[in-house]
């Protein structure tokens, strides 16, 4: 908004140049955008915040100058001439919807003669961005920007013959043809002003073209009114319509600022159109709102503000914004304008002084008690799991929310813990109505939709949380870490592709705990919902349950659309975090040789390869320094009801080179614990 500061002298002395003025409105928090020279006046740029719209008003924007520089205000006085007439035997006002509509005052002139405007107020809409129309319709634009109240003009004559205005909601399949002459159709929360008959107004947004002021107007009805910001803002937005009226009623008009404008406006009617005014004002008030009280302290004041202040220089700025201040002990009794919505409690008024002391005023000082921020031991964790993971796979980022219906798509049972979610109180759609308790249909979901887009090979991590119903008012949240892998994977230049199935997931896991310090755990066979039933593995160390590893079931695959295998894992982070160790940053290389011994056992179809790795390792701890798996056989010379399981045992010492019968005698004593152990065999 432009406004143009000789007509702001017409209201407070200024005494400085346009660019100091505008310099300490900014510094004031009435933010000044640009000056610009136009002809013998200077238009001031507007740019408010949005608890500003007080100031889009001349007399509030004077209030500011006037307790920024002393200097007295000059509201203009009213002083009009009415007829012997009663406006009640003219209109009547009913408001149906009093929550919408908190006030409605109107007032009727007669026998005005519809003319262009004076050049003088032509000017001032020109330079407030006001195309001028009539000398009827400007005085209501004018004293709209004068004030900050919109106003509306109707023709009189153009009413139904009820003459009387009623404010209601609209009503199904109710259009009406609005001053721009496009027919809007009105939705049932839209409030609108009637004739007891039909549409004449879009409520606080723009009036009707069937009751246009033309040149054939005699008698005008003006209206002033109070509208509800939020509706106003509900209907401009759905009726795409934003005007100067609804812009101010967004932001909040003063109720108790009506009837000044609405006499303003037929003040000036009686200056230029020659109107002749009746006696009396038509006002409907069941939404009356008093000025609020706020009790301000002034210690907290200088508390929050870090000045010394005293009693008096905090009254004298409030006073000199025009706010009545009472001195009571410990305290200032402070009674807030209507015409300041803003201004809600305590904080607000200290906002207040510290506008007009200047903030540049305000001392520089640190917060006390506060060090140096940083993050937590769990915090640089979590980043380095994310670094960790972002090495080797793309990161995504999936909604809590998700369908209830996902569940029957990773083929969890009807009895299992993960159904018994949190449900949203009001979601978005179905798709988006319980909190997740796992992360793998989403990131499911990721990879069927980069498949249906021809982007093959792809491997998605997520960390996120998922949440679980508790006895407490808020849910049980854990932080999950899920992944998930599909396709092949480019290795090098002999053997470019692998592909990665569960064994190169498993890999992935071992380079991440390896890298957060986690050891001695171990993969052990599972079977649960959602993966394929003998290629499933939970992962346990120190008798606790980290997370599962597995080839996704084909069955779901179907289910997401999803042609290529896909192997998935996902970890508990506070379970890790908690299990974590230090990184080994460096370690001895050895100086003696490693002696290598391969050995082939049988081993019962029910015993795991794990198991006999256990065993191994707890049959020499001293100098065994690897196991490797390199063979697993069934088939011609085996037993039935065993396989034939190869290991490479790796020896090594610190102190010495390692002599033949040394190896001999743990090596037969691993044998041996094999035999008792888990009746394994040499081969």
């Amino acid at each position: 908004m432009g406004v143009s500061i000789n007509w702001l002298k017409e209201y407070i002395d200024i005494d400085w140049t346009a660019e100091e003025l505008a310099h300490r409105l900014t510094m004031a928090g009435i933010a000044i955008e640009g000056v610009e020279e136009a002809g013998s006046d200077v238009i001031m740029e507007l740019d408010l915040t949005p608890n500003r719209g007080d100031c889009l008003g001349m007399i509030n924007l004077a209030r500011e100058v006037s307790a920024l520089n002393g200097c007295p205000l000059r509201i203009p006085q009213i002083k009009i001439s009415e007829n012997r007439e009663n406006i009640s035997d003219y209109i009547k006002v009913e408001i149906d919807a009093p929550d919408l509509c908190p006030r409605y005052t109107a007032r009727l002139v007669k026998n005005v003669e519809v003319k262009p405007s004076p050049e003088w107020m032509q000017n001032v809409l020109l330079r407030s961005g006001i195309r001028p129309i009539s000398n009827i319709v400007d005085v209501t634009n004018y004293v709209m920007l004068e004030t900050n109240q919109p106003l509306h003009a109707f023709d009189y004559n153009l009413l139904s013959k009820e003459k009387k205005i009623v404010v209601r909601k609209a009503e199904y399949q109710e259009n009406l043809v609005t001053l721009d002459e496009i027919e809007r159709e009105l939705d049932l929360d839209s409030l609108v002003i009637t004739d007891g008959i039909k549409p004449v107004g879009l409520a606080g947004v723009m009036g009707g073209f069937n009751t246009e002021i033309s040149n054939d107007t005699r008698d005008v009805l003006i209206e002033s009114a109070n509208f509800l910001s939020t509706n106003i803002r509900r209907t401009s937005k759905k009726q795409g319509l934003r005007s100067d009226s609804s812009v101010r009623f967004e932001k909040g008009v003063d109720p108790n600022g009506v009837i000044y404008a609405v006499n303003r406006a037929a003040q000036l009617m009686q200056e230029l159109a020659g109107a002749e005014v009746v006696k009396g004002i038509c006002d409907v008030y069941p939404g009356q709102k008093d000025p609020l009280i706020i009790n301000l302290r002034p210690d907290r004041v200088n508390y929050l503000l870090g000045t010394e202040l005293s009693y008096k220089q905090i009254k004298d700025y409030l006073e000199r914004l025009k706010f009545n201040v009472k001195d009571r002990k410990g305290y200032l009794a402070v009674e807030i304008p209507t015409y300041r919505p803003d201004i809600s409690m305590e904080v607000d008024l200290i906002e207040e002084v510290a506008r007009l002391y200047g903030y540049n005023n305000v001392p520089d000082t640190l917060p006390l008690g506060i060090n140096r921020g940083g993050l937590t031991d769990y915090q640089r964790f979590r980043d380095q799991i994310k670094e960790v993971m972002a090495s080797y796979f793309y990161e995504v980022i999936n909604y809590s929310f998700i369908s209830p219906q996902l569940f029957d798509r990773i083929m969890l049972p009807p009895e299992s813990s993960l159904r018994h979610v949190i449900r949203i109180a009001n979601p978005l759609s179905e798709d988006q109505s319980v909190m997740r308790t796992v992360l793998l249909p989403g990131l499911l979901e990721n990879v069927s939709r980069n498949m249906a887009r021809r982007n093959l090979n792809l491997n998605f991590f997520e960390m996120g949380a998922v949440y679980y119903p508790s006895n407490d008012r808020l849910p049980d949240e854990k932080l999950k870490l899920g992944a998930v892998a599909a396709g092949r994977v480019e290795l090098n230049w002999l053997r470019n592709q692998v592909p990665m199935d569960f064994y190169y997931l498993k890999g992935i896991i071992e380079i991440l705990f390896r890298e957060l310090g986690i050891r001695e755990y171990t993969f052990e066979g599972w079977e649960g919902s959602g993966y394929h039933p003998g290629r499933t593995a939970r992962i346990i160390c120190q008798d606790q349950e980290i997370g599962i590893i597995g080839e996704v079931h084909p069955q779901v695959l179907d289910n997401f659309d999803i042609a290529d295998k896909a192997c998935a894992f996902e970890l508990d982070v506070e379970t890790m975090f908690m299990l974590k160790g230090q990184k080994i940053m460096m370690e001895q290389i050895a100086r003696y040789p490693a002696v290598e011994r391969d050995i082939a056992i049988l081993l019962g179809q029910d015993v795991k390869a794990s198991e006999a790795i256990e065993v191994i390792r707890a049959s020499e701890p001293e100098l065994l320094q690897d196991v490797v798996v390199f063979d697993i056989y069934t088939g011609e010379q085996v037993p039935d009801g065993y396989k034939s399981a190869a290991f490479r045992l790796t020896f090594q010492s610190m102190e010495q080179t390692l002599k033949e019968q040394d190896i001999n005698s743990r090596v037969d004593n691993i044998l041996s614990n094999l035999q008792q152990q888990i009746q394994a065999r040499l081969r």
